[in-house]
């Protein structure tokens, strides 16, 4: 049961990542990749690293995650196309 798990969840890595790689919109791309994160973190506390997984969670999830939005909003648009 356990590789079963773990298997959906690096598929979901995957999944989030290519996703987050095509967007066009940032916002969407952060959210992308918070998911990214998270998933890692579930991922490393499945096969045990609990205390990696919680940092990873709180840091790679959440912190990481506020500063990018926050450094959409302070940029200006501008395109290039």
């Amino acid at each position: 049961m356990q590789w079963q798990v773990e298997f959906l969840l690096f598929t979901i890595l995957i999944v989030a990542a290519l996703i987050s790689l095509q967007l066009k919109n940032l916002l969407a791309a952060v959210v992308t990749l918070t998911i990214f994160s998270f998933m890692v973190a579930l991922i490393m506390i499945s096969m045990g690293a609990v205390d990696v997984g919680f940092t990873e969670a709180v840091v790679g999830a959440g912190a990481v995650g506020i500063y990018f939005v926050v450094a959409i909003f302070k940029t200006s648009r501008k395109s290039y196309d």
